[in-house]
């Protein structure tokens, strides 16, 4: 997972700058096509220092790092996504940080429908 991570400031602006955002309560989700990577995602984790102090955020971080990678395979590929941390996110459970996920990522129609092709 650390090769698929935006790390650079010119990666995250590009992202910002020319991606789609969905939102709810708790979190930003930005979306952009990565014309160059087809065959995986890369992603960003953002967290403001309004959220908390270093404790916090690095939980919060890791709540949606965890959150994304057991949801990654049921997403498409070929994209770059940056994750904004609202300050509501703060005192949350990882049941709820992972909905959020599913939810922007239903929203922003990236989840790959396995369910239907089971049954």
């Amino acid at each position: 997972m650390k090769e698929n991570r935006i790390r650079k400031n010119a990666e995250f602006r590009r992202v910002y700058r020319k991606g789609k955002s969905f939102s709810n309560k708790l979190l930003v989700l930005y979306i952009y096509k990565n014309y160059i990577l087809k065959d995986n995602n890369r992603i960003g984790i953002s967290v403001s220092k309004k959220v908390g102090k270093s404790v916090i955020r690095s939980r919060v971080k890791r709540l949606i790092g965890e959150s994304y990678r057991l949801n990654s395979s049921n997403l498409k590929k070929g994209y770059d996504f940056v994750i904004i941390a609202r300050t509501a996110c703060k005192g949350k459970r990882y049941l709820e940080v992972e909905n959020s996920i599913k939810n922007l990522f239903f929203k922003a129609g990236l989840v790959i429908d396995d369910e239907k092709n089971i049954n």
